[in-house]
């Protein structure tokens, strides 16, 4: 056999996939974005400085002309990107079938631009510090064919209830400005330590964010804090056997972190289950009538579509909250103080 023959078929025995430029036309959910973050989201495993190398040295092009980062993309434009390759991820996100079905029931609104979730405590929203994956990771990986899942906010890991989730850019886009005009109303039932007072309605008291040695990062009343309002109302009061509860209704009207539960600790009446922000002799008795968890429920959004219809979305509270209720029976004193 002809050696030269032998080596030849070798050498062309072995396909290495090479990366190859890509042309992607621009739609009007990804239209307005700058087309470093656009890369970067595209990209994902390229490091942020490739990103910016590639567009410098004019190897991405927007209809066949050279951009800058801040250039906006506009719907109909044509990107070219260049042969890139992109690492894969070796730690692929795997969502046990309980945790799919959890969440597929959990869906209490759906549309071709929304999802809205009842979203279970002690799930957290999205993956990072030690958590492999949250909501928004396994709802990509049920929904695959919505390539755009984006949180539109976000809960505490052990706050539950409504949580939007957008299945395009442009709603992302539209309810992030729904936010910052306040036009998204946001509603939280709470049970508190004691008796809340009815005539305290608002909470305005400045908040600072602290991380601790340990990387916990915890919030308080500070007046170099960032400025902070939360609506109450009193909704029901418990009073089982000398220990008395109260379930409020507060109104976020700014969106500081750990807002409710500092503000409810800050009027004086915490709000049970807190593990961060109560006492352990509060949580340790109100265990004794099946309190496991945070008292904390989003449990109402009122929004506007973008097509001007109004939406308003109530989460039930899950089971097991109701049960504590039920357990401590009510007292329905009215509104006085």
């Amino acid at each position: 056999m002809d050696r030269r023959l032998n080596d030849s078929r070798d050498s062309t025995s072995v396909q290495v996939d090479r990366p190859k430029v890509r042309l992607v036309s621009i739609d009007a959910d990804d239209a307005g974005q700058r087309v470093d973050n656009y890369l970067v989201r595209e990209l994902k495993g390229v490091p942020k400085t490739r990103v910016y190398r590639i567009i410098r040295k004019g190897e991405v092009r927007v209809n066949k002309k050279r951009v800058t980062a801040a250039y906006r993309l506009q719907d109909g434009d044509v990107l070219r990107i260049p042969p890139i390759r992109v690492a894969e991820k070796t730690d692929k996100v795997i969502v046990g079938g309980g945790l799919t079905e959890k969440l597929e029931s959990s869906i209490i609104y759906e549309d071709d631009q929304l999802i809205i979730i009842n979203k279970p405590s002690g799930i957290a929203v999205h993956g990072g510090s030690g958590i492999n994956f949250g909501v928004i990771e396994a709802m990509r990986k049920i929904r695959p064919d919505a390539r755009s899942l984006e949180l539109v906010h976000r809960l505490d890991r052990d706050t539950s209830g409504c949580l939007m989730i957008a299945k395009r850019r442009s709603m992302l886009r539209y309810l992030h400005n729904q936010f910052q005009e306040d036009k998204v109303s946001k509603i939280y039932n709470a049970l508190v330590v004691g008796r809340w007072p009815s005539r305290k309605v608002l909470v305005n008291a400045p908040l600072l964010k602290n991380t601790l040695q340990s990387g916990e990062r915890m919030v308080r009343v500070d007046l170099d804090g960032k400025k902070s309002r939360t609506r109450y109302q009193v909704l029901e009061r418990y009073n089982h056997h000398g220990e008395s509860a109260t379930l409020v209704e507060a109104s976020p009207i700014t969106g500081r972190t750990h807002q409710i539960r500092v503000h409810c600790l800050h009027a004086g009446c915490a709000i049970l289950g807190d593990d961060k922000y109560g006492t352990d002799e509060d949580n340790k008795r109100y265990r004794n009538f099946g309190l496991r968890r945070l008292f904390l429920h989003a449990a109402r959004l009122k929004l506007t579509l973008p097509d001007g219809a109004p939406l308003t979305v109530d989460a039930p509270l899950s089971p097991d909250l109701q049960a504590v209720l039920e357990t401590l029976g009510t007292e329905r004193d009215g509104p006085s103080a």
